[in-house]
């Protein structure tokens, strides 16, 4: 048998994958639980422990849970096993993603983590919630932004006076 034979013969890889999008899911799981167990080793107990159970226990369970989780699901996927569709959701299967909407939105969620600093959570959770409405399809050009500044603004001041949370408040509320 020849090389070219027995390569044709053998399934690659992306052929053995495929339709076992599920192994994505576990393999994130998989990452989750670890880097829960590393916070969990590298956290900080310099304080009196009050009761039976530490600071510790809570998240070593959920990491040892995701763990536990995506080792099942990875043997479960790799057997055959399969995830129902979603019975009540109108969304065609075969179809690709639409990457340009979830371009627009890591775009538009990129822009908030950089502009919230400099310009406060009022404007750029404005431009955030704006943002997000038009990548989403909205295109109220008078409604979308006027929703968004009182969105953003009424948020804020939730956050920042109702919960105690402070929020940085950039320069419109050092004008107010």
């Amino acid at each position: 048998m020849s090389t070219s034979e027995s390569t044709a013969a053998r399934p690659g890889l992306r052929e053995r994958l495929r339709g076992r999008s599920e192994l994505g899911v576990s393999a994130l799981l998989l990452a989750l639980g670890l880097l829960v167990l590393g916070d969990v080793i590298t956290m900080n107990t310099d304080f009196t422990q009050r009761g039976p159970v530490g600071p510790k226990t809570v998240p070593t369970v959920v990491g040892v849970a995701l763990l536990v989780v995506a080792v099942l699901l990875a043997i479960d996927v790799l057997r055959g096993g399969r995830g129902e569709a979603e019975g009540g959701e109108d969304v065609d299967l075969d179809r690709p993603g639409d990457w340009r909407t979830v371009a627009l939105l890591v775009g538009v969620f990129l822009g908030n983590a950089v502009l919230i600093q400099p310009l406060g959570f009022p404007i750029s959770g404005a431009l955030l919630f704006w943002g997000s409405a038009f990548a989403l399809g909205s295109r109220a050009y008078h409604r979308d932004p006027l929703i968004a500044a009182g969105l953003s603004v009424v948020t804020f001041f939730v956050f920042d006076t109702l919960l105690g949370t402070p929020l940085p408040g950039g320069p419109l509320m050092e004008v107010l």
